[in-house]
């Protein structure tokens, strides 16, 4: 009998014509659903900050959670695309996406206690930190992340794997952390205090981590965006390399530099793996002796076919936007681009990560 005062009705989405139908129900954003019918949807962030979750609305109406414009640009809004992470429907409605064909099977994300066992300084502003879990974590892919949830800190953060899933125990995980001036949970997490301090981790997320291909592949990273590109490399060098990659890891100075003897000693074992640190703003007087500029005045340089590569890109949004204009301007097939946005709370229109 209350039913009439009651503004909350299920809808449906009809996905690419005929991909699927799906019953989203109120209060549920259209990605989510998408995710729990196991449709292999394109995403990362899932709070709205990545835009890799973006299709295009055909028909119906939606409630935007945030504002597009701040992802999307002028020509992708006036073309109807939305951010299906930050979409609640408010009529049926029929989208058009490009479903990642390649995705592989990914495990359903739990969510599991554990503690702070370990915090180790990578760099004057980089710490590896290590929770040891009450119970297994599912098994993720090289290249996701998860979300941490530390008591005294409002929202969750997200951080990618640092390590391949092989060189982890069931429950066990390690993750790269950044100081973030002001940071909430950067700041609690380099504090080596915090060890034995409670911590709740959901996952795995995401869809960053290398496609099942023999095709040459370029890999960019820039500060702690390392962790999902070591992730994945590691795991191919445990299973064995089947295709040329190139790595191009920036950095500010050889300060910021850390896991440089890792990635070479899967270079040393590895011929078709090559490894390049790039130094951005090292004193002209000092001893190094590698590559110095920014990292992406080196992607042409590596004597790949780009229109005939793959990219995965992690890092900072400036460097991942300036690789995928060279990347572009080189003729790599759009679809073959695949990246990981890393961005503090400070970028975001919400805060949550």
């Amino acid at each position: 009998m209350f039913g009439f005062f009651s503004s909350k009705k299920n809808h449906s989405a009809q996905i690419n014509s005929n991909t699927a139908t799906l019953e989203i129900e109120a209060g549920d954003n259209l990605l989510n659903a998408a995710l729990n019918a196991g449709l292999p949807w394109p995403h990362n962030c899932r709070v709205g900050s990545c835009g890799t979750c973006r299709c295009k609305l055909l028909e119906g109406k939606i409630k935007p959670l945030n504002d597009f414009s701040y992802v999307l640009d002028e020509d992708q809004l006036s073309d109807g695309f939305i951010l299906a992470c930050q979409t609640r429907l408010r009529s049926d409605v029929t989208v058009e996406v490009d479903l990642d064909e390649s995705a592989k099977p990914v495990a359903q994300s739990e969510t599991v206690e554990g503690v702070i066992s370990e915090v180790t300084a990578l760099t004057h502003d980089i710490v590896e930190i290590r929770i040891s879990l009450n119970t297994a974590f599912p098994e993720y892919l090289a290249g996701q992340y998860a979300d941490l949830t530390l008591d005294g800190v409002t929202d969750a953060r997200s951080y990618s794997f640092a390590r391949a899933p092989y060189l982890e125990e069931p429950s066990s995980l390690s993750f790269f952390v950044r100081h973030v001036p002001n940071g909430e949970m950067s700041s609690k997490l380099h504090d080596g205090s915090r060890i034995g301090s409670s911590v709740t981790v959901s996952g795995p997320h995401g869809s960053f981590y290398m496609r099942d291909s023999t095709t040459p592949a370029i890999c960019v990273a820039g500060g702690s965006g390392l962790a999902p590109i070591k992730a994945a490399l590691e795991q191919y060098a445990h299973e064995g390399f089947n295709r040329k990659i190139v790595f191009l890891f920036g950095a500010r100075t050889q300060k910021d530099l850390y896991c440089v003897e890792d990635m070479e000693k899967i270079a040393s074992h590895n011929e078709q793996f090559t490894f390049v640190p790039i130094l951005s703003e090292e004193d002209q007087a000092s001893d190094w002796t590698g590559e110095r500029g920014l990292v992406t005045e080196f992607i042409t340089q590596q004597g790949l076919d780009i229109a005939q590569s793959q990219a995965y890109l992690c890092g900072p949004p400036p460097m991942i936007d300036s690789a995928i204009e060279v990347l572009k301007t080189n003729g790599i097939d759009e679809n073959q681009v695949y990246f990981d946005k890393f961005l503090d709370a400070s970028h975001l229109p919400d805060g949550k990560r």
